[in-house]
């Protein structure tokens, strides 16, 4: 077993970052942590970044860009700071002196590359960077700690003396979502100092927070060799929610302990050179400075007990069979599942070619993940008769639409001017690009049968690709084009006679925020989303567990939060492999 996560032992340095998959418990864990310290007699400072904070809710106070004292704990202040707000002020500081100087379609494709997460998280690393460098705030904590750190992409970027000019201005191209950098110049050398102090392992200590689960500990290993890269060196990673110990004659206990085991293999093998450490699983809710105290200290919270009409409501949801015959009925072809990484959507996406085949119905699944349980999933043979399966590569496809840009927008520039290019080229927008245009030719070959898109883009992205059309027709910019396949697509994909998009959340407060957020993305875009599924609920199990059974009641008020928002909602109970 791993030691457990101890600020007063862990803590090195004046500055700590954590960052993390959404849903790990990045917040919970810098509020804790945050507490401990002042314990140690620190004035500690914690600052969120994160565009879906709750930190007020953890601390149960409403908070500003302005410094507050937490009631109740000495030495300990917060403040939220307001990425979005920042990104709309730098959106107009890039855009403003164009208006009415460029066509209305040109504005407005710059107006969508800057409305992305990379421009918000750039926002945000001018907030904080703003805040480190004010000597009246650094000189009154012993510690500030911030709630979200920006990529290794972000910092890549900004570390490049290319994103200080205005090449981008001159040498637009589809994927990105960051515009003319220029807008930032002023701050060129604040940045500097910024990231010199974050790769300093005297100042600068980086926390990977994860659960143990594939999905996110693959994740953090992908940050942790990002970050790395660009001199973070100094990281530790905390495993947060560890079963210590099952329940021996509870079956859902035993497969989740069992399941977390598997995982931490996994991160025993991907951290071999980063310390590890871990934090319990618990039942209750970590809002309030008691049990977040209790939490770090291994106490035990009482769970409060839920009303019998709210635990009612799980049966008014319509299960996953529902859904299946939703899709039959209407006789919708081309379903996408939607939904952040981890809450299991490529397996639904799986369970749903299986449900249709069952009615004899011709079904493609196509998917991004390389996991070898759909052919698991399909295992009955007489499944193969009306379900093909293509899988691709994102990787492989990223490589060739880089190249291809590179190609076309890549003459005449400095090799700075490169650099900065095929970095801008590693932004998620690139991605989701590249993957969807490979989608969308799968699909365009695909009107005999019912096509099953895992991983989708964001609405961001489709508005990007729009925009590039609009673009291109003013400036008849070659880096701008759209294929075909791509141009018949994006109205097919908003025609809700013929598709459907399934958003996948977890009963957890980020993961639904984040559901919710990508829902209002997705009808910026004019698509709305046909089905919500709340996936792997210990609400719906049997399980007698105290810490399962503890967990499930405290899902309830976000399964009720979805289903009184959302027309069409279905709900899953945990299962050990999440498929049939």
């Amino acid at each position: 077993m791993l030691p457990t996560f101890q600020p007063a032992k862990d803590i090195e340095t004046p500055y700590l970052f954590f960052t993390g998959k959404g849903g790990v418990g990045k917040t919970s864990t810098a509020c804790a942590t945050s507490i401990a310290l002042t314990e140690e007699s620190k004035q500690v400072l914690i600052v969120s970044t994160d565009p879906a904070s709750n930190l007020q809710d953890v601390f149960g106070i409403e908070l500003t860009n302005d410094i507050s004292e937490i009631p109740g704990v000495e030495g300990l202040y917060a403040c939220n700071l307001d990425p979005e707000e920042a990104a709309r002020e730098y959106r107009e500081n890039v855009i403003g002196p164009y208006k009415g100087k460029l066509p209305e379609s040109v504005v407005a494709t710059m107006e969508e590359q800057l409305s992305g997460a990379c421009t918000v998280e750039i926002a945000a690393f001018d907030q904080f960077s703003t805040l480190l460098t004010q000597k009246e705030i650094t000189e009154k904590f012993d510690v500030i700690i911030f709630d979200t750190a920006p990529t290794g992409h972000t910092l890549r970027l900004l570390s490049l003396p290319s994103a200080w000019n205005n090449f981008l201005e001159e040498s637009t191209h589809g994927a990105s979502c960051l515009g003319p950098l220029s807008g930032l110049a002023t701050k060129k050398e604040l940045y500097e100092r910024t990231v010199k102090a974050l790769s300093n392992p005297s100042q600068t200590q980086l926390f990977l927070v994860t659960r143990p689960d594939e999905s996110p500990i693959i994740e953090a290993a992908r940050a942790s060799k990002e970050l790395k890269e660009i001199g973070l060196d100094n990281q530790k990673l905390i495993v947060n929610g560890l079963m210590e110990k099952p329940v021996k004659d509870d079956e859902v206990s035993l497969a989740f302990f069992e399941k977390q085991q598997k995982a931490m293999d996994i991160a025993i093998s991907q951290f071999k050179e980063i310390p590890m450490t871990y934090l319990p699983y618990i039942s209750y809710s970590l809002t309030g400075v008691g049990p977040l105290k209790a939490w770090l200290n291994g106490e035990t919270v009482q769970v409060d007990e839920m009303g019998k009409v709210n635990a009612e409501m799980l049966t008014e949801l319509s299960n996953f069979d529902q859904v299946a015959e939703d899709i039959v009925n209407q006789n919708l072809r081309v379903i996408f599942t939607m939904g952040k990484g981890g809450v299991g959507k490529t397996t639904l996406a799986a369970k749903l070619a299986v449900k249709l085949a069952e009615k004899e119905m011709k079904v493609h699944l196509t998917t991004t993940d390389p996991a070898a349980h759909l052919e698991h999933a399909l295992k009955d043979k007489s499944m193969l008769e009306h379900v093909t399966v293509s899988k691709v590569d994102p990787k492989a496809e990223v490589e060739a639409y880089k190249k291809q840009v590179l190609q076309q927008a890549g003459d005449g520039l400095t090799e700075e001017q490169l650099a900065y290019l095929e970095e801008d080229l590693n932004s998620p927008c690139t991605v989701e690009i590249a993957v969807f245009q490979k989608f969308a030719n799968i699909v365009g070959k695909a009107d005999q049968e019912v096509v099953i898109i895992d991983t989708a883009p964001t609405g961001h992205t489709l508005l990007l690709l729009d925009a590039a059309q609009s673009y291109q027709k003013e400036l008849l910019r070659s880096t701008g084009e759209v294929p075909k396949e791509v141009q018949n697509f994006l109205p097919r994909l908003r025609n809700p006679e013929e598709t459907a998009v399934l958003i996948v959340t977890l009963p957890e407060a980020t993961p639904v925020l984040e559901a919710e957020r990508l829902h209002a993305d997705l009808e910026r875009a004019s698509i709305t989303p046909r089905w919500w599924i709340i996936n792997q609920s210990f609400a719906y199990t049997e399980t007698n567990d105290p810490l399962l059974s503890g967990r499930g009641k405290h899902e309830l008020p976000w399964i009720e939060r979805v289903k009184t928002t959302k027309k069409k909602c279905a709900i899953l109970p945990w299962e050990k492999e999440n498929l049939l």
